[in-house]
C-alpha cells in the first residue's frame, strides 16, 4: 500500500521549475528599450499569455514575420518560457495613424 507521494515516486522525487510570472509592464519596457523610439502596449489576462501592440518606425518596409522577429529579439529567451504565448500587432507610425482615422 502506498502511504505518501514520495513512496509512490520513489526516492528520486523530481521537481519541475516554474518560472515567476511576467508582468505586462516589464515586457513593454523590454520591447521599448530594444526597439529605439518604439511605443508598446502589452496586456495579459494571466501573466503567461500576452498581447502586444507595438508601433515602431523600424517596421517600415518589413513583412509581418520580420516585424515579429524584431519584437521577439527584444525579449530573448523569455519567449517560450516565462512568456508562454505572445500575440503581436506590429505597426508603423503611419499605419497607426491611418488605423486611428
Amino acid at each position: 500500500m502506498i502511504h505518501n507521494r514520495r513512496q509512490a515516486l520513489g526516492s528520486a522525487t523530481q521537481y519541475r521549475y516554474t518560472p515567476p510570472p511576467m508582468e505586462p509592464k516589464a515586457i513593454q519596457q523590454m520591447i521599448e528599450s530594444g526597439l529605439e523610439g518604439s511605443q508598446a502596449h502589452v496586456s495579459s489576462p494571466d501573466n503567461t499569455h500576452f498581447e502586444a501592440v507595438v508601433v515602431a518606425a523600424q517596421f517600415e518596409g518589413k513583412r509581418p514575420l520580420a516585424r515579429h522577429q524584431l519584437v521577439y529579439a527584444t525579449l530573448g529567451k523569455l519567449v517560450g518560457n516565462e512568456i508562454h504565448a505572445l500575440s503581436i500587432q506590429a505597426l508603423t507610425p503611419a499605419e497607426l495613424a491611418a488605423k486611428s482615422g
